[in-house]
C-alpha cells in the first residue's frame, strides 16, 4: 500500500511542478515579437476569408493575443486544479479498487445472517 501512495502523491505533484516550471520557460518566448506578428497574420487571413473570399467562412479570432499566451498566462491555477482534481480522483478510485482485489485487513465482507434467522 505504501510504494502505491508514494506513486500517487508523485504523480499528482510532479506533474503540475513540471507545467509551473516549463510555463515560465513557454511565456518568454511567446513574448516574441515574431510571434504576436504570426498571430496577426493568422488574424487578417481569417478576417480575408470570412469576407466571403476564401473556400469556407471563417469566424474572425477576437483576441489581439495567441490564445496559447493567454491560456498560460491567465489560468495556470485552473489547469493545476484540473490535473489534481482528476487524476487525484482517478487515482483514489484506483487505489481503492486494488485495495478491495487484493484484500487486506479491515476489507472483509461481513458475513450475511440466515435470511431465515430473522437477524441482521
Amino acid at each position: 500500500m505504501i510504494p502505491f501512495v508514494v506513486a500517487w502523491t508523485a504523480l499528482v505533484v510532479l506533474p503540475p511542478v513540471a507545467f509551473l516550471r516549463w510555463r515560465a520557460e513557454r511565456l518568454t518566448s511567446l513574448d516574441d515579437p515574431l510571434v504576436q506578428q504570426e498571430w496577426d497574420r493568422f488574424r487578417s487571413d481569417m478576417r480575408r476569408q470570412s469576407g466571403g473570399t476564401g473556400p469556407v467562412q471563417r469566424k474572425v479570432p477576437r483576441s489581439a493575443e495567441p490564445p496559447e499566451k493567454i491560456w498560460l498566462r491567465d489560468f495556470p491555477g485552473v489547469v493545476v486544479a484540473a490535473w489534481i482534481v482528476f487524476v487525484g480522483g482517478l487515482g483514489t478510485v484506483v487505489g481503492g479498487l486494488l485495495r478491495g482485489a487484493v484484500g487486506g485487513p479491515g476489507y472483509r465482507l461481513r458475513e450475511v445472517s440466515d435470511p431465515g434467522s430473522g437477524g441482521p
